[in-house]
């Protein structure tokens, strides 16, 4: 808990309503306090002014709020956690200017956000659990005639675990925070904080299984690809999806990672120029028609379990030789394994005699 001067500035936050309780009766109610306890004192608020104090000084006594205390802080002695969503090399004046802007016109920061002590690195004393875009653009500020601007934020008492789910919370409600920004930050969260159990964190962050199985499957989108898009949240979840699930595709992939290079380059053209990169619409169109003949060509070579699924599949042949792949979950055992790579064998041989 906090004492002195934090804990009445807190407390007198959390009982502020129409009717403004002072520090100094705040000061006077302890945190322990049970509702009971506190309605007398707090009489004078009147009807739901009362219930909503009493249900704010139960959630404290309850442990559901812990430590609540806001600062000014230089942003320099603030980094940004590395378990934050948002790609942080994407963030600029041109995709922050909104916020700079507000920020401008109302003398400062109003929203604070939430960042949590630093222990183990002497240049900094925070890091940015939530708020990486108001850090951004206070640090701008400040090197752009605003020295004297301050980072306001809310300092909390979380672990790891803890981190994440509040910060995924304050990304679901921001359209600024890509799907595959979150797409990556599940990914990672899902070995870092729940053993690779995709139920344990569906039911955490209490999310059905299929849609997070959906993002996790975005989350495989290769930077290489990603770099086509401008502006990451034209890419929504659906089309993200469908993109992940094409480059899964062994004919189509080296087509799509072509084409997402060539978009890339004649976008840094453009730019050049002048002109606007090319928009998301337009790209994703590009790159799922990219590699569509191929997908057309049939396998050289696929050989199915007796439980029809895929159990291994030749994926290239030249007189150098072939390539097999073997896939995982088919069900063969090692006899039926057998016979498929031989079966394969044959397959590529007969081929090879014809040409």
């Amino acid at each position: 808990m906090m004492a002195g001067g934090k804990q009445k500035d807190y407390l007198a936050d959390l009982l502020a309503d129409d009717q403004p309780v002072s520090a100094d009766e705040a000061a006077s109610i302890e945190p322990s306090a049970t509702p009971a306890e506190t309605s007398g004192r707090l009489a004078r608020g009147g009807g739901m002014a009362l219930l909503g104090r009493e249900s704010a000084l139960a959630r404290v006594a309850s442990g559901d709020v812990r430590q609540v205390t806001q600062l000014r802080l230089d942003p320099t002695r603030v980094r940004i956690w590395k378990g934050n969503a948002r790609i942080q090399e994407r963030l600029n004046e041109e995709n922050v200017r909104d916020l700079i802007d507000t920020i401008i016109a109302e003398g400062g920061q109003k929203v604070p956000a939430i960042v949590r002590r630093v222990n183990d690195d002497a240049v900094y004393d925070y890091e940015v659990i939530a708020g990486t875009r108001r850090h951004f653009a206070i640090s701008w500020l400040r090197t752009n005639s605003y020295p004297d601007m301050t980072f306001l934020a809310q300092v909390a008492d979380l672990d790891d675990e803890a981190a994440f789910r509040l910060a995924d919370i304050e990304n679901r409600a921001r359209k600024d925070v890509s799907e595959i920004e979150r797409a990556r930050n599940y990914a990672s969260a899902l070995e870092q904080h729940y053993d690779g159990k995709q139920r344990r964190m569906a039911e955490r962050l209490k999310l059905s299984e299929g849609w997070l199985s959906k993002m996790l499957k975005v989350a495989t989108l290769p930077d290489i690809v990603l770099a086509a898009f401008a502006n990451l949240s034209a890419l929504t979840l659906n089309p993200a999806y469908k993109l992940s699930q094409a480059l899964a595709d062994e004919r189509r992939h080296k087509s799509i990672i072509g084409a997402a290079q060539r978009v890339t380059e004649e976008n840094g053209q453009r730019a050049q120029d002048g002109q606007p990169p090319l928009g998301g619409t337009v790209v994703l169109t590009r790159l799922m028609a990219a590699g569509e003949a191929d997908k057309q060509r049939p396998k050289l070579y696929e050989g199915i379990s007796r439980h029809n699924r895929p159990a291994l599949s030749v994926t290239t042949a030249s007189r150098q030789g072939l390539t097999i792949k073997v896939h995982a979950a088919s069900g063969a055992d090692e006899d039926e394994m057998v016979a498929l790579f031989r079966e394969a064998l044959a397959s590529h041989e007969y081929k090879t005699e014809v040409e």
